[in-house]
């Protein structure tokens, strides 16, 4: 498909703000639990929903349209919502950024791959070669400029999360692009995106709960509260949750998840971009490489 400005930025916003929601994840950690993180997340941004799309629950037509299509939300909400964000927190506690950003890397595979097995949707050559050089271009960032370096990487119990993480967000991007009869055409209810994310975070606010229960059960951590700590909070449920879901869902509807995957690869380098500016780490020339190659990557799938 053309790639149009406006479709550009729609699908530019996520990955910005989902770099800032890696490097506040691990700067939250040993301030604030993994699952207490991201219950506080989507509680907060539940709340905020509210004002925008209550009307979809005081609505009694809208209530048996939600009862007639609670295995997809449910489903939704536990890709998206719950098990995706979880997996990430908890991943970070373990394992290093550079592992963390090449397992994310995979993410196009994997949507092509659960294209083709699941959905029929076969690959074309260009996407493969736009796959090759996002890969690319995140392998130069990971390995910083020096791909002798990434023979030293070691896999620990977090790069496993990490990669059930992105598995889990790729069967999301393609349920949101090819959903379930009921929610096609004339078929679909008439709610609006603040009510069709409310209706996610509201199915999915209970497994957060529960897996910060088991959390505590399991290994007790208070919450280390500090102006920085309640900032943390607002921002992973306002950006991360909220805009950059929008602003997700528009972009794979309109652009399909295949390609969509190809933008969120700008998200590791994103993150190393806020990662100079945070930590006082200039940025280098392979910065701009990777770039580069990832941009290609996008323009040659989408062709």
């Amino acid at each position: 498909m053309k790639l149009s400005p406006r479709l550009i930025v729609l699908m530019t916003v996520p990955p910005l703000l989902w770099a800032g929601n890696a490097v506040v994840g691990r700067l939250a950690v040993g301030h604030v639990p993994p699952q207490a993180l991201n219950t506080m997340r989507w509680s907060l941004a539940g709340l905020l929903l509210l004002p925008l799309g209550w009307r979809m629950l005081a609505s009694a037509a809208s209530r048996a349209h939600i009862r007639q299509r609670w295995r997809y939300l449910m489903l939704l909400a536990m890709t998206g919502v719950a098990s995706y964000n979880a997996l990430q927190y908890l991943a970070l506690t373990t394992t290093t950024a550079t592992n963390a950003t090449l397992i994310a890397a995979s993410m196009p595979v994997w949507m092509l791959l659960i294209g083709m097995l699941h959905y029929g949707v076969r690959a074309r050559a260009l996407q493969w070669v736009g796959c090759l050089l996002s890969l690319l271009g995140v392998l130069i960032v990971v390995a910083r400029g020096d791909m002798r370096t990434l023979t030293q990487l070691q896999l620990v119990s977090g790069d496993l999360l990490m990669l059930l993480a992105v598995f889990v967000w790729s069967v999301y991007g393609w349920m949101l692009a090819r959903p379930p009869e009921s929610m096609q055409g004339q078929r679909r209810p008439g709610w609006n995106w603040a009510e069709f994310l409310l209706l996610q975070v509201l199915f999915g606010i209970g497994w957060t709960w529960l897996t910060a229960g088991v959390e505590q059960a399991i290994a007790p951590q208070a919450i280390d509260w500090s102006p920085s700590v309640v900032l943390l909070v607002i921002f992973v449920a306002v950006g991360p949750s909220i805009i950059a879901y929008r602003a997700w869902g528009i972009g794979v509807a309109e652009a399909g998840p295949t390609l969509a995957a190809f933008f969120a690869n700008l998200t590791p380098l994103f993150a190393a971009a806020l990662s100079a500016a945070l930590l006082g780490e200039p940025p280098h020339l392979y910065h701009g490489i990777a770039f580069v190659l990832v941009l290609a990557g996008i323009a040659v799938s989408s062709r």
